[in-house]
């Protein structure tokens, strides 16, 4: 385990030190043949201090990441399911987790003793730049951007302006755009020490039964380097939120009912105000709530004589 006190501090450890044994792991288990080009994972650690129950680093295939909504939502299902916080049979129970950007937490409602949800409340997030002309290459045509910073910095693009709808055969596409829009955007999009991390491809669902009552959205997140998220995105809904609120779009007691690509769907909205870091912008703490699912424990072995160590990615 890195020597850093905080789990900020050994995230920037790994990443700094060349070869770092976790981020070497990291390889092994995101990388083909045990993972995917879009995997997605977390190393438990310990928490910055005795507040939280446990700290976690995200990874992916291109690196760690610095906050994670819907692995939030799994870490209080997976704290739940080994007893690391005492279970009510019924009521709510909240598991502290220290990640990257800062604390956050997962408000696991348990019914009959079994996990049915779980409320994701993230730091403050907030709008960074509003309306950044983007011109994207392949395309010879300029975009708007929009930025916020929700635990990572989000730029969020409407699929409309492109002429795409956001479903799984343009995933490819989305991929595409995506890693030219990171490149366009370049520093613009750094705020403080985070780097762009995501781009969030959305469009309205106006045909949705409930769209009178709520906002109702469908986002293609892609992340990392081409990396598409196959949840709505936890730290990208906070994203969208900030985004909604500061364009006057969305108000303190409207929901934001955010689909995925493939259809999942986390429920958001504005949990307390907060004084903005940034001038022109307003800071909101967010909600999600969603549902996480154990799918199988594994088991994996690493042969560093493999000539194939640590593993390929082929996109």
């Amino acid at each position: 385990m890195p020597a850093g006190r905080t789990v900020s501090d050994r995230r920037t450890e790994i990443i700094q030190t060349e070869n770092h044994p976790l981020d070497r792991l990291r390889k092994f288990l995101s990388h083909e043949p045990r993972g995917h080009a879009d995997m997605y994972g977390g190393f438990i650690t310990p928490p910055d201090d005795k507040g939280a129950h446990f700290g976690v680093l995200f990874w992916h295939t291109s690196g760690f990441s610095t906050a994670c909504g819907h692995g939030t939502i799994a870490l209080g299902y997976w704290a739940v399911s080994k007893g690391l916080v005492e279970v009510p049979e019924n009521g709510a129970v909240e598991v502290v987790v220290d990640v990257p950007s800062g604390r956050v937490s997962a408000s696991v409602t348990v019914r009959h003793g079994k996990p049915v949800h779980a409320d994701f409340i993230n730091i403050s997030s907030y709008q960074i730049a509003r309306g950044l002309s983007v011109k994207i290459p392949s395309r010879d045509e300029e975009i708007r951007v929009d930025l916020a910073f929700a635990g990572a910095v989000m730029a969020s693009v409407n699929a409309a302006e492109l002429g795409l709808e956001v479903k799984p055969s343009n995933a490819d596409t989305f991929i595409k755009l995506q890693r030219e829009i990171k490149a366009a955007l370049g520093d613009r999009a750094t705020y403080l020490d985070y780097e762009l991390y995501a781009v969030i491809f959305f469009e309205e669902e106006r045909d949705h039964p409930d769209y009178q009552k709520l906002i109702v959205q469908r986002s293609a997140t892609v992340y990392g380097d081409g990396q598409i998220d196959r949840s709505p995105c936890g730290s990208g809904t906070c994203a969208r939120i900030a985004t909604l609120f500061g364009d006057g779009q969305l108000r303190e007691n409207l929901k934001l009912l955010h689909h995925s690509i493939i259809g999942s769907a986390f429920e958001a909205q504005i949990e307390s105000l907060r004084t903005c870091p940034v001038p022109g912008f307003d800071s909101c703490v967010v909600r999600v709530r969603g549902q996480a699912h154990l799918v199988a424990q594994s088991r994996f072995f690493i042969n560093e004589e493999d000539p194939l160590s640590p593993g390929f990615i082929l996109r």
